[in-house]
């Protein structure tokens, strides 16, 4: 055998000398040498160039960042609210009126039959791959948003004196991208205008859930969110609960840490994970996962799930974001308010905010729920139907916001954020986000108001980043990267989602991009430190078609980005620390050669593929390399290789490439005969990005890359040495190879090495295309005992002559297989076929022998970045599970219509339309059709590489009676194992079967991964509960300016506002009181005196979250028209008389502990539904104080209000008017 391997040995040598022609393209290099200069990559000098032009890059954004949130806290402190604005005052441009006007359906009337809505001209601008007008700003304003209300007329109407900061700073910086005003009303005011990108279902962006605003809008948080799963919570509360815990879990971004757990008597987690883990997407999906399989039992313990809640929080032997601490506890309510475990935990200091969410509709006293959050500096919510739950699970974040506005400066600090995709098609970026504060004040002398108005931010995309990078000076295994303070890539070769979502970052770990060993961690961690550093490490890398595994030597190099929390690495292996530089400064010898890239020239020159780069401004792209040949020549008639349109160093190497292969086409290719030693062609490609592919038909089954940069055979002939075999890719799933008309080929490939002086690199590639069939049959005779003069001579098993695999193939399986696996050829002809396939394919039983005997090791690795098809749902029929379903009575009922049912019915329409998952029938047996849309998933990798054995090895594979004798020895040079084995003679052999085929995975177990996470870093700065300023391991404390006696309690929104005199002395009909946002939470604080929470930003509810009035329902405002003249109405429980004063003229003070509230209607007796608003009004004569029992003599002269009880209420209203001699009070609390 050992005969054998050296006769294979020195064919292969001897073709590859003749035709591939390593030591002839060296010569020519030489005697080009006045040609070209060697220049030099100094790894530190060039990575912190590139991290200094970054560093500048963002600069100029921040620049531009800060003076917009400069000018909109000035523009809004400057703004005069107005309570009479209308819509037609409002003129601007509508972002998705142009695709509410094409909807087919006509769905959208109200949106699209209004005429404020500007009819902007569009171009193309190929930097925002869209269509822009760089005149004006464009809004988009989320679905469930009624864009004509009060609030956001008047935020459209402030925030419309940004558009000339806009155009200013794109004046000063006509690199910028897009512009972005999101405002915590809901509004996106964006520049430069261009249309909304409409989505095929329900628009659910909303600006305040982008991971940007998130992130620019609060601190990190440690969340523990419980999830009370008593026997009561069941049907539609517990489908409400799963929903609203999940939609949560999307308000978290990678710098939170979170957990989950149920209650009832006893609190455990829902998944796997018994502490805090990191909020990203993976943990969250397991989370998602779990809360699906909650079921209700038991009953109520508060105590259990809060001691559950605390014990996280305080437990400091594992990682977590150590800034806001908060507990989410969603209930449907209970009479328990656990006051001994928030003083055991809790109390004095209030370290933790609790919120609670009241959920479901339900008759419950839900008192104890506030009373939870008021007394721990959270909020309460109510969440009655599914139309609630998006917007109460964000609110929390303007309570989080509070402590950044209190620090003022401080907290003015630009954050970059992850990668994500970009909502209008600009591809991936990343953005600066700067907070803009609220700097109005209550009055002279008082203290300012605690609102952030929203987030200001700017994309940057990652093309433009990678602009300032070296492109092709560093060779095609060098790059350059760059992580975050996660470990999550910004720059890397590696990064290529294939599906995204805009809803969730895109963080792929410097781990994951690559393949992860000690080294590669302990530079992470130097990197997110925000080290300087240099390392030579020996490494596995991962072959460009994935099929391959290399052990390389690649020295990293690493700087910080100043003033970012980025950290910028580059990446060379050894021999790419020279290139070459060509200095064609002949005219005569640019044109001879350039000549040569004419098609005239293919027939005696041979082929040439031209990397599809960016030579010129003005050249045309395309993904036909012949078309982009041709655009080339036409572009290069026009202009010179010096144009100063034009990349000097790309197009004087291209060209001095042309002229190098050409020389190779003379010197050696041309005069072969081909045929005589089975060639289907020969090739050379370079670092300049020629392919030259020899005979010119040879071109026609050219496959590889034409930029051999982005060609596997290109990058591993630059990591190996001596020839690496390149088999034809087959996929197990798809047909064998079919060996017609000589076409099918094996690629044989070496690296040309260049010493020059005591430098040393490889410009280029060059290599032979076998014939496979007339290979397959010349192996046989290599490996056999005769010689070409000789006649085969078949030995048996008891002669004395030796077996061979020409004449005893019958016995003998003989085998060429690759670093990888693959078979690359055989002495049975119908394995010939099988050429390019993993073996274990072939011959599961021989390859398992060759792993389990070290000739292979195995690398397993995931994919997180894979598109997958979507797996087909299981048959569905029957109702959706949990809705309710009107019968034909109803329908025909004019008041079924104007009820709770029908609103709830509408809203689980509409809104199962947005959550999905709400709508899961049970399996039945009918058909279904399955989307076709890929998702992103996850993909198990495995690839096989050579082992440690290198010398020839014999081995039996015992198994049983059968026995098989084989022998593998490596060929010296080349990246093929040869291998010879007895022919299995009973299927007792057969054994389990490696797989090297991708496949769909889980990924590893999370359970295990978050018991040892991966080191990471939060943000240097901390703005928590109390407003400390943490950086790095100090903390400064910025004290509240506001004493505590003067100040809402923490659960209370800072929504109240000083009513202007103007509005306040204005009839109540010309008030737009449904502009105003309710504040689900202490009913024993009001507003201070003449002061209300009529302010901004306010976040006005759709038609679809209204259901009618009732006792019992969220609070939500009146929806237009408003009538003329506003009635009151107070509902009241039957236990309360009313004839009494005091419940007839309720004040805040006196309410004991279930608080009520009035309910606005609108008067007319054709209307027979009354809305909710949760508002409490009475009148105060003087400004210092509002009494605890109000005033009547204001009401003299006027018809007092009628007191109705529950369930009596008339359509024939009295009407209750405001007095304009006196200052209201008003201040809106929960409805119970």
């Amino acid at each position: 055998m050992q005969h054998w391997a050296r006769r294979l040995e020195q064919e292969i040598d001897g073709v590859m000398r003749i035709f591939g022609g390593v030591q002839q393209l060296r010569e020519i290099y030489k005697d080009n040498r006045n040609l070209f200069e060697v220049q030099e990559n100094e790894p530190q000098k060039l990575v912190e160039k590139v991290a200094g032009d970054i560093e500048s890059l963002l600069d100029r954004k921040v620049q531009a960042l800060k003076r917009l949130a400069d000018a909109a806290e000035n523009f809004q402190k400057a703004h005069r609210w107005q309570d009479n604005i209308k819509e037609e005052d409002i003129i601007y441009y509508d972002a998705k009126a142009d695709a509410e006007l094409d909807d087919p359906e006509g769905e959208d009337v109200e949106r699209g039959s209004k005429t404020s809505t500007l009819r902007l001209d569009f171009m193309e601008d190929p930097n925002f791959k869209n269509k822009v007008n760089y005149s004006y700003t464009a809004v988009q304003i989320p679905t469930d948003i009624y864009k004509g209300s009060t609030v956001i007329l008047n935020e459209l109407n402030w925030t419309e004196a940004l558009e000339n900061v806009f155009i200013e700073n794109r004046r000063q910086d006509p690199t910028l991208l897009w512009q972005v005003f999101g405002s915590a009303t809901g509004v996106t005011r964006y520049y430069p205008a261009t249309p909304w990108r409409a989505p095929k279902k329900i628009d659910l962006y909303d600006v305040r859930r982008r991971p940007w605003y998130i992130q620019g809008a609060s601190s990190p948080k440690d969340m523990v969110i419980i999830v009370d799963v008593s026997g009561s919570v069941s049907g539609l509360t517990l489908k409400l609960m799963k929903t609203s815990v999940c939609e949560m879990l999307d308000t978290l971004s990678d710098d939170d840490y979170v957990n989950v757990a149920s209650f009832n008597e006893k609190a455990q987690p829902v998944s796997c994970f018994t502490h805090l883990v990191q909020a990203n997407v993976r943990n969250k999906k397991v989370f998602k996962e779990a809360v699906q399989g909650m079921v209700a039992k038991g009953t109520t313990g508060y105590k259990a799930g809060f001691e559950y809640a605390f014990d996280q929080l305080q437990n400091s032997n594992i990682t977590r974001a150590n800034c806001n601490k908060m507990i989410m506890m969603f209930t449907d309510g209970g009479e328990d308010r656990v006051q001994d475990v928030f003083e055991k935990y809790n109390w004095p200091n209030r370290t933790v905010r609790v919120f609670t969410f009241s959920v479901g509709q339900h008759n419950y006293d839900v008192t104890p729920l506030q009373w939870m959050a008021c007394t721990n500096k959270g909020y309460y919510f109510e969440i009655p139907s599914i139309g609630a739950i998006r917007i109460n699970t964000q609110e929390y974040l303007d309570v989080l916001g509070r402590p950044m506005v209190l620090a003022g400066k401080e907290a003015k600090q630009v954050q970059w954020t992850n990668v994500y995709e970009d909502a209008l098609g600009l591809g991936l970026v990343v953005t600066g986000t700067l907070p803009v504060f609220n700097l109005t004040q209550d009055g002279p002398g008082e203290k300012k108001n605690q609102l952030i108005l929203g987030v200001m931010g700017i994309d940057v995309a990652l093309n433009d980043i990678k602009r300032l990078t070296p492109n092709y000076t560093l060779g095609a295994n060098g790059y350059v990267f760059a992580i975050d303070l996660n470990g999550y890539v910004l720059l890397h070769p590696n990064l290529k989602p294939q599906t995204t979502n805009f809803r969730e970052p895109v963080t792929l770990d410097f781990l994951d991009a690559e393949l992860e060993d000690e080294n590669k961690e302990e530079i992470r961690r130097s990197m997110i430190d925000g080290n300087k550093g240099h390392k030579q490490i020996r490494t596995l890398v991962k072959s460009l078609d994935e099929r391959y595994i290399d052990e390389v030597i690649r020295n990293y190099t690493w700087v910080p980005i100043r003033s970012t929390n980025y950290s910028l690495g580059l990446v060379l292996p050894p021999y790419s620390t020279f290139y070459l530089q060509a200095n064609l400064s002949d005219q005569i010898l640019q044109v001879k050669y350039f000549e040569f890239l004419l098609p005239s020239s293919f027939e005696s020159e041979g082929h040439v593929f031209i990397a599809p780069r960016e030579y010129c401004k003005d050249l045309n792209v395309s993904d036909n390399n012949t078309e982009f040949l041709k655009n080339f020549i036409e572009l290069m008639e026009k202009v010179t290789p010096d144009s100063k349109q034009c990349n000097n160093f790309l197009l004087h190497n291209l060209i001095l490439d042309t002229g190098i292969t050409q020389q190779l086409v003379e010197r050696v290719w041309r005069d072969q005969d081909l045929n005589t030693y089975s060639l289907l062609a020969v090739f050379a490609a370079t670092d300049g990005g020629i392919t030259r592919v020899f005979p010119n038909k040879a071109a026609e089954d050219w496959t590889e890359n034409p930029e051999p940069f982005n060609a596997s055979f290109y990058r591993r002939s630059l990591d190996n040495h001596g020839y690496v075999f390149k088999p034809p890719h087959q996929d197990s799933l798809l047909r064998p190879l079919e060996l017609e008309n000589d076409t099918v080929g094996v690629l044989v490939s070496t690296a040309v090495e260049l010493s020059l002086g005591r430098r040393t690199l490889r410009p280029a590639v060059v290599g032979v295309k076998l014939d496979l069939e007339a290979w397959a049959e010349k192996f046989k005779v290599l490996a056999s005992n005769r010689t070409h003069q000789d006649q085969p001579q078949k030995c048996g098993p008891s002669s004395h002559c030796e077996m061979d695999c020409e004449v005893n193939n019958e016995d003998l399986l003989c085998v060429l297989i690759d670093d990888g696996g693959f078979l690359v050829l055989s002495n049975q002809n119908h394995q010939w076929d099988q050429v390019g396939r993993f073996f274990s394919e072939v011959d599961a039983n021989l390859m398992l022998a060759l792993y389990n005997n070290s000739f292979y090791t195995r690398k397993e690795s995931y994919d997180y970045q894979a598109a997958c098809a979507p797996q087909p749902p299981g048959n569905l029929g029957a109702a959706p599970r949990g809705v309710f379903v009107p019968t034909i009575a109803d329908f025909l009922n004019l008041a079924w219509w104007t009820s709770a049912a029908a609103w709830s019915l509408f809203q689980q329409l509409l809104y199962g339309l947005i959550y999905h998952s709400w709508f899961q029938a049970d399996p039945a047996e009918a058909e279904g059709s399955p989307e076709t849309r890929e998702s992103s998933c996850v993909m198990k990798q495995t690839q096989y590489y050579f082992g440690s054995v290198n010398a020839s090895y014999n081995a039996i594979i015992d198994c049983g009676n059968c026995s098989r004798l084989f022998h593998a020895q490596r060929l010296t040079n080349t990246n093929l194992l040869f291998v010879v084995a007895e022919k299995p003679l009973c299927s007792q052999c057969e054994a389990g079967r490696l797989l090297q085929k991708e496949t769909h995975s889980d990924g590893p177990e999370q359970c295990e991964l978050v018991q040892r996470p991966r080191y990471r870093r939060g943000p240097h700065i901390c703005f928590d509960y109390n407003a400390t300023v943490s950086r790095g391991s100090g903390s400064a404390d910025v004290h509240d300016p506001a004493p505590a006696g003067e100040r809402p309690p923490a659960c209370f929104p800072p929504r109240c506002r000083k009513i202007p005199q103007t509005v306040a002395a204005e009839p109540p009909s010309r008030r737009r009181w449904a502009s105003w946002f309710p504040c689900s939470c202490c009913s024993s604080w009001a507003c201070r005196p003449g002061h209300s929470l009529k302010s901004t930003p306010l976040l006005p509810l759709a038609a679809s979250e209204r259901p009618p009035c009732n006792t019992h329902t969220h609070t939500h405002p009146i929806p237009p028209p408003w009538p003329p003249t506003l009635s009151l109405t107070l509902p009241f429980p039957s236990s309360h008389s009313p004839q009494t004063s005091a419940w007839a003229t309720p004040s805040l003070k006196n309410l004991g502990p279930s608080p009520q509230s009035l309910c606005l209607g609108a008067g007319e007796p054709q209307r027979r539904v009354s809305w909710c608003l949760a508002l409490k009004i009475y009148l105060t004569p003087e400004l210092s104080k509002c009494p605890q029992t109000p005033d009547l003599s204001p009401w003299a002269g006027t018809r007092r209000p009628q007191v109705l009880v529950p369930n009596q209420a008339s359509t024939n209203q009295p009407a209750w008017k405001l007095p304009l001699n006196r200052q209201p009070c008003l201040c809106w609390v929960p409805l119970t």
